[in-house]
């Protein structure tokens, strides 16, 4: 009566709340629920407990049967939350996007070439290796038993840094800490609290004092493209053998002699003589990526690739009969034509001879420090980065098992942060429960991307440095440059606004900003 709402009881529960479309149901079921708590076996005498009123006259429940209460309700109302169906929502094909882009703005495009305009499989990481590995026993006169040492697939992740002088490789977050549980030496992981006394009692690393911005040391190098992985591999595999066979060694000059001998694998062109004799082993989405190139070219989009790799190499991936005979020659250079091929040079000489600025020109990378970050922050370039691992990342996101358990480690996190002004001596043992319950599920949810080093874009809850650079340096980012099929030439693509810390969650970023499906897939498919 009155607008208020009663108990079976005929006790007032206080005035009726109209929840908005957009509440949040979790955080909901337990403010709904206060007013159950019950008080003391003393008359009729009306008490408060968290400013709620009761009566007496109930059976008084203890903390520890409380909270049990809450979370069990919280578990069966997270079970109930997961609707059929939304564990395959996101597409693969998706372009994400960091900032806002038209492109009916752009009109040259511009990319990279491994890894960008040529994907390659995973068998390529074994082979380089594999060389590799042998450079360090024939060239470098390392221990022959290194050679029983066999590539690991899945091992390493981008994104990684390495420790130089301690020979560790570990997984750093946005805000410089080291995920403990994600650091190696060699094959073996690190106990935590070795890796805190290896840093001075903190597991925070000063990237300022210890790497420079493009992280390439002096004393921590971060791995930022996908050829690096068969190099972390190699570095893990190395320090493992002088480790476990008590032979003393200088990290450092593992480290230099490592680099160097997966350099000499493309220094000496042996990658690219592998790729031209098997292009159906190595070569992923050939088509795909000249259908991008084709269908650019026929609308009038300005083209040009620029490369570390040989022209050779790069015109049997992609052949262009127009293009002339590679014959160098030594003219000076005051225009650049269409066409032509141009070796040497630098960006600055580039800029110069095209006058290209600003937003009008779109590039697309997958090493986001030599690729994309200068282009972006000194020269306005629109920045696209590839990152193959997106495409095994959507799948395990769409997992069924991921959905709910990381459903759950919210749930929990948030009973968590609720719950604890309830210091007695049981509830600290419930809520202890808890937290080993949710140490143990960041382990499970982790494992599902990688065993050793989980997802390369976050580390538990916070975005990892690797995270933190693609949102900085990349307007849009996607699996591959087959991705453009999907969207036509004057696509306007959104960021999400999700919300900060202080925001409440008064949208549905997901649902609105086109993430759960490519807006062309169906319309485009043909051009695949």
């Amino acid at each position: 009566m009155n607008g208020q709402n009663c108990c079976k009881d005929r006790h007032n529960c206080g005035p009726t709340k109209i929840l908005p479309a957009n509440h949040n149901p979790v955080a909901a079921a337990v403010t709904s629920h206060r007013h159950q708590i019950v008080g003391k076996n003393r008359g009729e005498e009306s008490l408060t407990k968290s400013g709620r009123a009761f009566s007496s006259t109930a059976p008084q429940i203890n903390n520890k049967t409380y909270l049990w209460a809450r979370y069990n309700e919280m578990k069966r109302l997270v079970h109930d939350l997961i609707p059929p169906g939304v564990c395959n929502l996101l597409n693969p094909s998706t372009i994400y996007a960091n900032n806002e882009v038209n492109l009916e703005e752009v009109d040259i495009y511009g990319f990279d070439y491994d890894y960008t305009l040529a994907l390659y499989s995973s068998a390529l990481d074994e082979m380089i290796y594999n060389k590799a590995r042998e450079f360090l026993v024939q060239h470098y006169k390392y221990p022959e038993e290194i050679s029983k040492y066999d590539y690991i697939p899945n091992f390493a992740a981008r994104g990684l840094h390495y420790d130089i002088q301690k020979g560790l490789l570990m997984k750093i977050d946005a805000f410089h800490y080291i995920q403990l549980g994600t650091v190696y030496r060699g094959l073996k992981p690190v106990p935590d609290d070795e890796v805190m006394k290896l840093y001075g009692g903190s597991n925070h690393v000063p990237l300022h004092q210890v790497s420079g911005f493009y992280g390439k040391g002096p004393k921590m190098k971060q791995f930022m493209d996908v050829f690096s992985i068969p190099e972390m591999t190699l570095l893990a595999a190395a320090n493992d053998y002088f480790i476990s066979n008590d032979i003393e060694y200088d990290p450092e000059h593992l480290y230099k002699d490592v680099s160097d001998a997966i350099g000499m694998v493309h220094i000496k062109g042996y990658m690219y003589k592998w790729i031209m004799q098997d292009l159906e082993k190595y070569i992923l989405r050939g088509d795909e990526t000249y259908a991008v190139l084709h269908r650019l070219a026929s609308q009038g989009k300005k083209l040009f690739l620029i490369t570390n790799s040989p022209f050779s190499f790069v015109n049997v991936l992609i052949p262009n009969p127009e293009l002339p005979l590679c014959n160098l020659q030594w003219d000076r250079i005051k225009t650049l034509e269409k066409g032509q091929i141009y070796k040497q040079g630098n960006l600055v000489d580039f800029l110069k001879l095209t006058g290209w600025r600003g937003s009008k020109v779109f590039y697309f990378g997958d090493h986001l420090y030599s690729d994309l970050a200068d282009l972006m922050l000194r020269h306005g370039w629109r920045t696209g980065a590839i990152v193959p691992e997106l495409e095994m990342e959507t799948k395990v996101v769409n997992t069924e098992q991921y959905a709910q358990g990381l459903t759950w480690l919210q749930a929990l996190t948030g009973l968590l942060e609720r719950m604890q002004m309830y210091r007695d001596p049981e509830s600290k043992k419930v809520l202890q429960e808890w937290l080993k319950e949710r140490e143990e599920l960041r382990a499970v949810t982790k494992n599902l991307f990688n065993p050793h080093f989980g997802s390369i874009f976050r580390t538990c809850h916070n975005p990892t440095y690797f995270s933190r650079r693609l949102c900085r340096f990349s307007d849009l980012y996607m699996a591959s440059i087959s991705c453009l099929l999907n969207y036509d030439l004057s696509y306007t693509f959104y960021p999400r606004r999700t919300p900060l810390q202080h925001e409440a969650p008064l949208w549905m970023d997901q649902l609105c900003t086109g993430c759960m499906k490519t807006p062309f897939l169906e319309e485009m498919a043909h051009i695949r």
